[in-house]
């Protein structure tokens, strides 16, 4: 078995996943949006939801110290956003993408699903952190999602 860590991040995009945005209005720097593909759920009673980020993220304190975070699940149509929003220094919230989140936090119009969330524990994972939220609201609508897959965009089919 390989112990190349090339190897290892090629075999881990073998793993289709959608692709959301996390944002947070963070008091200083204002709206902020990341792209990510690390969302999973993690329990419904209580409503748990998790997501990580790099430690060596601009914005690793924003959103490991924040109270209030969102999640955004893109659907198929949104993928210039998650390219935008994944790009290092291109993670300020536009106006034109988002509304206000029942806590504050920026909600991506049309997104396939939103999950308001305050912040319920951080862990240590690795080269990440790993964010868990409690789900305090969410909201969906039925389009076909974004779907990422061994380095690029999928459709289902």
């Amino acid at each position: 078995m390989s112990q190349d860590s090339g190897d290892f991040r090629q075999a881990l995009g073998r793993f289709a996943t959608g692709v959301c945005l996390v944002t947070v209005n963070d008091p200083e720097l204002g709206p902020l949006a990341t792209t990510v593909n690390s969302f999973s759920s993690v329990s419904l009673d209580p409503p748990l939801v998790l997501w990580s980020i790099q430690s060596s993220s601009d914005h690793l304190g924003v959103y490991t110290d924040c109270e209030h975070f969102g999640i955004s699940v893109l659907t198929a149509n949104q993928a210039t956003l998650s390219g935008h929003y994944a790009e290092r220094g291109g993670h300020n919230a536009l106006p034109e993408h988002f509304v206000v989140g029942s806590a504050g936090e920026p909600k991506l119009i049309d997104s396939l699903a939103h999950f308001c969330c305050a912040t319920h524990a951080v862990h240590p994972g690795g080269d990440h952190q790993i964010i868990v939220g409690k789900v305090l609201g969410f909201e969906s609508m039925e389009a076909d999602p974004l779907v990422f897959y061994s380095g690029g965009y999928r459709s289902l089919s």
